[in-house]
């Protein structure tokens, strides 16, 4: 090109051209391939219970559990490797003729008929074709009173159909799909996340029964059943279950701090809440309120403690994303009351007669409120000199090294947001060399200095009383609520010896103790880093100086399972170093272990693991007792090592 054909902008810099050429028409698999994040949220590995692959299995999972909503099938087989999936309804089937289209042609679905699908999950026809866009192989197979129609595809390009022929088998639908590992990258299912899902499905929907890899799951009394399993710590009284038409709510108070909800629309769990949940919770409060008639009780103390579920069925819902995780609905239906209404009315008639009825659990309630209501007083005055002193010390420069994706406070980024993280660590060294080499865009540090107390059995007073916990909170954004929580990941990294091991347990203690909702929600994650470093030690036999090392010279390993393996692949010339600390791992060496290949293992958190008593037994004045359990289950080798 001619210098005189060169455009230039107003700085004198050479403009860039935008023509026809520029404009580009994709089709529908291909936005969704280059696009996936609008249609799935992030892309993951399967290490993360809201990865990509889950919301797959679950947008398949919602068109089988829409039929069985409107009455058709009552069991629901799925089948899950650690690639692939099989869901297997008893519905009616999609209708034969247009099976290749509900699966590759946008805005194409059942939904759009409200006569067939009335209080549907899926609205507008993407879910199905995005799990077919994003799969190497996807089939999607429909029996219909003896006939059946079967169509077979690549990244949502048709490579075959059988077209209607005759069958035996059952009216419903099969699809089985694998997502494409050159877009979920060394991806596998997991159990621990899918459990859970199929669980919600069966809690929503009494008399489903899900076959899943062999194991049945069913439920009766839906919500009850949800936090029968949900809850960690006993009730304080029976769980209160109400049921309406398109409404179902069931609750009841532990001895925690916080509020833990559980929130659904159309079986669909709504993680973020929305009108549904906030209207429960004004609802809630406010009956609760006017029953005891204390004008002066305040909603906070009436809701600390508390742990609720709510499911409603509403019409045409608008979700704020396609992941569907808030609800935005304004109103019920097109022609219903709005949402606000629905709820508060139901609440305020059904929670008020029950009241009536059981004075037992009404006296129970009171109590548990005026506790909540003397030790927030109590709190009063610490708590705002906490707040002040959180100002003072400059929290940003002391204690946290924030990520941009928060100093900058990116609108609309949620897909950043999603994806930030924050290290809890201990001293300076450490945290030095994971802020060296961290991922400022999303990644963020805060440093411990010493050992933090140890929690257990005290009030959230000590938060704001000690420095460390009131920082921490401060930096989370957790003291009101943990929905405003500021990183989706918050990651414990401590040295992999018995101090770091006992600082871990310190931390976890804290957020059990205060913030339980914080781990049952999956945020909380152990930093995973290499115990030893395996290298070639070759040398020259000319100078007798150290070769270069290859890139396959040095393995990190996490186990003495690893280090065995190491040594024996490199043979004599194995140099093993073993690492103390965070401190003794170079910035450089620290760039693959919190990087995309970061062993992070999520904290669990489960009824049967009996957090109460475990949490008495590890971190309770029982020193004693603890004492002789070590020495009981002491194992020694060699007789001769006791003295």
């Amino acid at each position: 090109m001619a210098e005189e054909e060169i455009e230039y902008d107003g700085a004198g810099m050479q403009a860039a051209v935008y023509d026809e050429d520029n404009i580009v028409h994709l089709e529908w698999n291909e936005h969704i391939r280059r696009r996936p994040g609008m249609y799935i949220g992030k892309l993951g590995d399967g290490s993360s219970a809201d990865d990509g692959i889950y919301v797959l299995l679950k947008e398949v999972l919602d068109n089988s559990i829409d039929e069985y909503m409107m009455g058709f099938g009552r069991q629901l087989q799925v089948d899950v490797t650690e690639t692939t999936v099989t869901v297997r309804d008893y519905g009616r089937g999609v209708p034969l003729g247009k099976v290749v289209e509900v699966a590759s042609r946008m805005n194409t679905g059942g939904k759009y008929d409200n006569k067939a699908f009335k209080k549907s999950v899926g609205l507008n026809g993407v879910g199905i074709k995005a799990v077919n866009a994003l799969s190497s192989d996807f089939m999607i197979q429909s029996v219909r009173d003896g006939e059946m129609m079967r169509a077979q595809f690549c990244g949502g390009n048709l490579i075959s159909e059988t077209g209607i022929v005759p069958s035996d088998e059952p009216n419903g639908t099969l699809v089985q799909f694998t997502p494409d590992n050159t877009l979920f990258r060394d991806y596998h299912y997991r159990e621990e996340f899918i459990v859970p899902l199929l669980k919600n499905y069966t809690f929503l929907n009494t008399g489903l029964t899900i076959n899943f890899n062999g194991k049945k799951y069913v439920s009766r009394n839906g919500l009850l059943d949800l936090l029968g399993e949900a809850m960690t710590n006993d009730p304080l009284y029976p769980i209160i279950h109400l049921k309406g038409e398109d409404i179902e709510v069931a609750f009841t108070h532990a001895n925690q701090y916080g509020e833990e909800y559980y929130s659904f629309v159309n079986g669909q769990h709504t993680t973020q809440g929305g009108t549904h949940l906030t209207a429960f919770k004004e609802a809630l409060s406010r009956t609760i309120k006017d029953y005891f008639g204390r004008s002066n009780f305040e909603y906070s103390d009436i809701r600390n403690g508390i742990v609720a579920a709510i499911s409603v069925k509403v019409e045409e819902p608008v979700f704020e994303s396609q992941t569907k995780t808030r609800l935005g609905s304004r109103d019920m239906g097109p022609d219903g009351p709005t949402v606000a209404k629905y709820v508060g009315d139901f609440i305020k008639k059904e929670l008020d007669n029950y009241l009536h009825r059981e004075l037992a659990v009404a006296d129970v309630i009171l109590k548990k409120v005026q506790a909540n209501e003397r030790e927030r007083k109590a709190m009063a005055g610490v708590t705002k000199k906490a707040r002040e002193q959180a100002k003072k010390i400059n929290l940003h420069n002391e204690k946290l090294l924030d990520c941009r994706v928060h100093l900058n406070d990116v609108k609309g980024d949620e897909a950043k947001k999603l994806e930030s993280s924050i290290f809890i660590t201990e001293g300076d060294s450490a945290a030095g060399s994971i802020t060296k080499i961290r991922n400022v865009e999303t990644q963020a540090v805060f440093s411990l200095r010493g050992k933090p107390k140890n929690t257990y059995g005290k009030t959230k007073k000590m938060v704001y009383e000690n420095k460390e916990f009131n920082l921490l909170q401060a930096a989370l954004n957790i003291e009101e609520s943990i929905d405003n929580l500021r990183y989706n990941k918050v990651i414990i990294a401590t040295d992999a010896d018995v101090d770091g091991m006992h600082i871990r347990l310190l931390l976890l203690t804290f957020f059990l103790q205060f913030f339980p909702d914080l781990v049952k929600k999956g945020h909380v994650y152990i930093l995973q880093t290499p115990l030893f470093r395996v290298r070639n030690k070759k040398t020259s036999k000319r100078t007798g100086k150290k070769l270069k090392e290859e890139p396959d010279d040095t393995y990190y390993c996490y186990s003495d399972e690893e280090r065995i393996s190491a040594i024996n692949k490199l043979g004599v010339n194995a140099e093993i170093t073993r690492f103390k600390g965070l401190g003794e791992i170079s910035p450089e060496e620290f760039r693959g272990f919190i990087g995309a290949d970061m062993r992070a293992d999520r904290v669990s958190l489960h009824k049967e693991d009996g957090v109460g008593e475990m949490l008495r037994f590890y971190m309770g004045k029982n020193s004693i007792e603890r004492q002789n359990f070590i020495i009981d289950n002491l194992v020694v080798e060699d007789d001769s090592q006791i003295s």
